[in-house]
């Protein structure tokens, strides 16, 4: 079969053989014989680069010493990531990918960088794209993945504005009439502790769940300092963590797993939010000064989530130096659960087993070969919007409801884009001094 779509299809008409795992442990899908799943690399920096060797690891598991997994493409906006990225898949001394290096089918040919780089990737003949890019770019590149028909893996955020969330939306609807696998990058949902305290939860182990709380309190991040004459668009894609264009805060590219957790376990997602935080002084991994060399992100959050059965999530994420806090809990009519912890009432009631980030790529392929596509994206963008109301509710310093958030004006990547371009930064946002643009139309 010669092209893309012939591989689908066959992927899709054979899978009934039998796709995932048995019971005694062999796999039907490589008895069958099916063709091999190509695959191609948006976003080659260590998540993109992690993700590769998870999807490895994971075909590893499920067909061993017979792999029908194939990287064969990469696409980055700079250049020497993508090569870095090609050059560390094929080198059989790479502690990570070089036991991988018969499934590395990268060319030069199909090494793919600049703004348009994705574009090309997707018609390079592949069948899954990992997407792994700044979040800023999530949007565009998830509504291009879906209209070529792709299988995809998505990292989380997938926007960082209401216009972004708006067009991941468009997009679940889209990837599930064309029966496309999505799997994000919200690993809790693939984890066997997270997966067997969350069902006791909804059993009712604690009663009704009556408040919830999340925090991602961390110390500092990385920060890159800008290069002589390095122009405005090139620097802040490359340092994207601190400009809210690219990363939508560290609230949303980051708080947005516990915010995430908190939502599996209600079924649903908050209808208003209220916050407060801010910029504090500088530190090595967030300097103070000019916002057009530091950025412009917060460092620290407190948010009060409402959802629409009156329950409230209280939310706290930090990047400043001090004590660590990566954790959900909830409180319930019954007793209380550490859930992060898998601890119900004091009882321990699970473990884990598989690396999540593993367990993720094992169930995407199983789901693709089984012709039952996960799809996960309606998840994940009710996750990351949960964040962006957070942030915007914590910018405003008052209550704002998710609909008129959902409703807003409120896009933030630049028009007609250029690795060149000239981008002036606004300061980080003044708590109280922020307003919501208005309702689009």
């Amino acid at each position: 079969m010669s092209s893309a779509k012939n591989r689908r299809d066959f992927l899709k008409s054979t899978a009934a053989a039998g796709a995932v795992v048995s019971a005694t442990g062999t796999n039907l899908f490589a008895a069958a014989g099916n063709e091999t799943i190509k695959v191609g690399l948006i976003g080659c920096g260590g998540r993109g680069t992690g993700a590769v060797r998870n999807l490895l690891d994971a075909e590893a598991k499920i067909n061993g010493v017979n792999p029908k997994v194939e990287i064969v493409a990469v696409a980055d906006v700079f250049k020497s990531q993508a090569d870095n990225a090609v050059k560390s898949f094929k080198d059989p001394k790479n502690k990570a990918f070089g036991k991988y290096a018969a499934q590395i089918k990268v060319t030069p040919e199909t090494t793919f960088d600049g703004l348009d780089a994705y574009q090309k990737l997707l018609s390079a003949g592949v069948d899954l794209v990992i997407l792994a890019t700044p979040p800023g770019f999530r949007p565009v590149h998830l509504e291009a993945a879906v209209k070529a028909g792709k299988h995809i893996f998505c990292e989380k955020p997938v926007a960082v504005d209401a216009a972004g969330i708006r067009k991941c939306y468009e997009m679940v609807e889209e990837s599930k009439k064309k029966n496309i696998a999505i799997v994000a990058g919200t690993q809790r949902r693939h984890q066997k502790g997270y997966i067997e305290t969350i069902k006791k939860l909804q059993d009712g182990a604690i009663g009704d769940i009556v408040a919830t709380r999340c925090a991602w309190n961390g110390n500092g991040i990385w920060f890159h300092g800008r290069a002589k004459d390095e122009a405005d668009a090139h620097y802040q894609i490359r340092n994207w963590y601190h400009f809210l264009w690219m990363s939508g805060d560290h609230i949303v590219e980051q708080h947005v797993h516990n915010l995430d957790v908190i939502n599996w376990i209600m079924n649903d997602h908050p209808i208003k939010a209220i916050g407060m935080g801010g910029r504090s002084a500088g530190n090595e991994s967030r300097p103070a000064g000019d916002p057009n060399q530091v950025g412009n992100i917060w460092d620290h959050y407190a948010v009060e989530f409402e959802y629409k059965n009156g329950v409230k999530m209280y939310s706290y994420c930090r990047h400043i130096p001090g004590d660590n806090d990566v954790s959900e809990a909830v409180v319930g009519t019954k007793g209380k659960c550490r859930v992060s912890s898998y601890v119900i009432n004091n009882e321990q009631v699970a473990t884990d087993d598989i690396d999540a980030y593993v367990q993720e790529h094992i169930d995407l392929l199983n789901s693709i070969r089984a012709s039952k596509p996960l799809n996960e994206l309606k998840n994940v963008t009710d996750s990351t919007f949960t964040a962006i109301l957070g942030r915007n509710a914590s910018y405003a310093c008052r209550t704002l409801k998710w609909d008129d958030v959902l409703k807003s004006n409120d896009d933030s990547m630049p028009k007609n884009l250029t690795l060149e371009a000239s981008l002036k930064v606004n300061a980080a946002p003044t708590p109280g001094s922020w307003r919501l643009p208005p309702a689009v139309g």
